[in-house]
């Protein structure tokens, strides 16, 4: 014999919406670790080591220095523009992997500093660094 209960009757059922949001919750989760993780696919080597190397190679590195009153020098010697722009195509002709260094005074204009860049990089000379002087502790 059965007997009906006061209290209606209901149906289970499965909620889906929390189930997407733990599904979106693993994978997001599953993206961040996979960006971190780090291959190395690498195979143990024990390397032969050489006692009587030496470098062969030494980049030619060309110094063009620019004073406090803006007058440019290559090496010790004052130049004018037009005599260290023939001095860089004409190192550069003989070497294509020509180092320039420019040096400027503390004092020397942001505008002279930049000319000379703009005359290396005219000439082709691809590697241009600036020379600067780590404060002092």
């Amino acid at each position: 014999m059965r007997f009906n209960s006061p209290l209606p009757r209901r149906k289970a059922r499965i909620e889906i919406i929390p189930l997407i949001d733990v599904m979106f919750f693993l994978l997001a989760a599953f993206m961040m670790v996979s960006l971190t993780m780090q291959k190395t696919q690498t195979i143990k080597m024990n390397l032969p080591t050489a006692v009587a190397a030496q470098k062969n190679f030494k980049p030619e590195i060309f110094n063009i220095g620019v004073d406090q009153l803006g007058d440019l020098y290559a090496g010790k010697e004052r130049r004018t523009m037009r005599e260290i722009e023939g001095m860089v195509t004409n190192r550069l002709a003989g070497n294509s992997n020509l180092t320039i260094t420019i040096s400027g005074d503390k004092l020397a204009t942001h505008g002279r500093v930049i000319e000379v860049l703009d005359m290396v990089r005219r000439s082709g000379v691809q590697k241009v660094s600036f020379a600067i002087e780590p404060p002092k502790e």
